[in-house]
């Protein structure tokens, strides 16, 4: 019987590659994301040029022409980003479809390799069968030559078949590569696109807040003083206020139910916490708090900042302060029981992205971080509270003297607020 080969060289499978991807549609695919990307650095450079303009701007604006191109400033910075995600997204497209035409091509080859494996087998199994035994080669009649030729054949495709396996062990790890790089692709995508619409959704609210500060003050410069004064006041009383409210709630504390402290009982709100402002009475919190304290911590963020859930739990209820008595107390809040006897509140929020009874996982995006209620700048105000001790007041349950108006918004007794810090 006569040997045949059935060896396949890496090189010979390369060469089946430009039938499945024409070799100037990939160059071509290529530039466009080179060219992706270098947009994308000079975007990135204009757009910290802009957010370093915002960090010098941070505070409340003290007039109307600051306020204003504050606001502006906030709305020309995301329309860059909102390019800038667009930029990312089409990228990341480019680069899954080059992934997934490796993938084709490898699960082509991959194919070929088993084929090649199994006709290789296949004729290793024919040469042992027709192998003479080696004492026949001692009998009349039989030639040595003839033997040796045939353990010859059966050595070179045992070599062959060893060949193959590894080409095949290397395909496959070359095809679990891409595929990771290709699910970690989507991921990407799936991220640019939650962003793109979170800058959208800001580009309204930046909208509606340039509108509603020109109708409240006439564009006027004086109406705007008069605003801000009127701000500080409502502030200041309506937290003697609620002080005097809370005093004389009285709920009693199960101390068993909350969790002893340790470093990642909870998780910081956002990613890479600045405190701005701790828990408690401290020389800032006295002056600003008239000597009350402060009720949580206040971390730098600037608008647009993802705000994350301390922990599961279940969203017991979001509001705005606002719709009631505009720039006073938290603005827009969410409110988080979680499942070991602690509640977490999130203030001065730009965007709520989550709904009441709804349950959120430990890390979860719940909300942008903003500038609203009563603050100075865009930050976090971040609560603890023991979950037996706080509630969230019900339409006509509390009427705000100073703002005339019923609240909706989470009220504790003093003991019901904790120090957030050594949880997290």
């Amino acid at each position: 019987m006569r040997f045949r080969s059935f060896s396949l060289s890496i090189i010979t499978i390369l060469l089946i590659i430009p039938l499945f991807i024409h070799a100037e549609t990939a160059d071509e695919l290529q530039a466009n994301i080179n060219s992706l990307s270098s947009k994308i650095q000079a975007l990135d450079k204009e757009i910290a040029a802009f957010n370093k303009k915002i960090s010098q701007t941070q505070g409340e604006a003290k007039t109307l022409k600051q306020a204003l191109a504050s606001l502006e400033l906030r709305r020309a910075t995301l329309t860059k980003e909102i390019d800038l995600s667009r930029l990312k997204i089409t990228e990341t497209e480019g680069r899954i479809t080059v992934t997934q035409g490796k993938i084709s091509v490898t699960e082509t080859i991959l194919q070929k390799n088993k084929r090649a494996l199994s006709e290789a087998i296949n004729a290793l199994a024919t040469e042992e069968q027709s192998l003479p035994p080696f004492i026949s080669a001692l009998s009349y009649g039989s030639h040595l030559s003839d033997t040796l030729d045939a353990a010859k054949r059966s050595i070179d495709i045992s070599n062959a078949i060893k060949e193959k396996v590894l080409t095949l062990d290397e395909t496959k790890n070359t095809l679990a590569s891409q595929k990771a790089v290709y699910e970690s692709s989507k991921e990407k995508l799936v991220n640019l696109n939650n962003t793109l619409n979170d800058q959208k959704q800001l580009v309204e609210e930046t909208a509606k807040d340039k509108n509603n500060l020109l109708v409240q003050t006439k564009n006027k410069e004086t109406e705007y003083q008069k605003l801000l004064s009127d701000k500080k006041t409502k502030k200041e009383s309506l937290e003697s206020e609620m002080s005097d409210v809370e005093s004389r709630l009285r709920v009693i504390i199960d101390i068993t139910k909350l969790p002893k402290y340790g470093k990642g009982v909870l998780k910081y709100p956002v990613l890479n916490p600045i405190v701005t402002q701790y828990f408690g009475n401290t020389a800032f919190s006295n002056g600003k708090y008239n000597g009350s304290g402060h009720n949580g911590m206040d971390f730098g963020a600037r608008t647009g900042t993802p705000v994350l859930s301390a922990g599961s739990g279940l969203v017991i209820g979001t509001g705005n302060t606002d719709a009631a008595c505009v720039g006073v107390s938290y603005g827009k809040w969410v409110l988080i029981r979680h499942t070991n006897g602690l509640t977490t509140l999130y203030g001065h929020l730009s965007v709520i992205q989550v709904v009441s009874g709804q349950t959120v996982t430990s890390g979860q995006k719940i909300a942008l971080s903003g500038n609203t209620g009563y603050s100075t700048g865009p930050h976090l105000h971040f609560t603890v509270y023991a979950s037996d001790a706080v509630h969230v007041t019900s339409p006509t349950e509390y009427k705000s003297k100073v703002c005339g108006t019923y609240l909706i918004m989470p009220i504790s007794p003093k003991d019901g607020y904790l120090n957030p810090l050594p949880y997290l």
